[in-house]
């Protein structure tokens, strides 16, 4: 059973930081290449954080460039999105999606949310 499970959300302020996990299960974790979504209030899902197919180079959007650290751990079978320096802007629901290197196939958890808040 293919199973994206992420976990590390929560409720902080301004300034400071969380850490995504999302644990997969289910695929041949290499035969993907991992991605973070955001989706907020009113506005689509938005990418945020993405590897490459060809030659696995992380991207991240402009808007969190320089706060946000995406990792792999291919021995865990998980992806990380560090966070720091939150916004409120940062607030939402956190996807990670499993694209594969080979098909159109796109493979999703359940998302956790971020609030960020005074």
């Amino acid at each position: 059973q293919v199973q994206l499970v992420e976990s590390g959300g929560g409720s902080v302020q301004p300034g400071e930081s969380l850490r995504l996990s999302c644990a997969v299960t289910g695929i041949t974790f290499s035969d993907y290449v991992m991605q973070w979504y955001r989706q907020t209030p009113g506005k689509e899902r938005e990418r945020v954080v993405y590897t490459s197919r060809i030659g696995s180079r992380i991207v991240y959007d402009d808007s969190v460039k320089g706060r946000f650290t995406f990792s792999r751990d291919n021995a865990k079978n998980t992806v990380y999105l560090q966070m720091t320096g939150l916004k409120p802007e940062d607030t939402g629901i956190y996807y990670c999606s499993a694209l594969s290197r080979y098909s159109s196939d796109q493979l999703w958890g359940q998302g956790t949310q971020v609030t960020v808040t005074t």
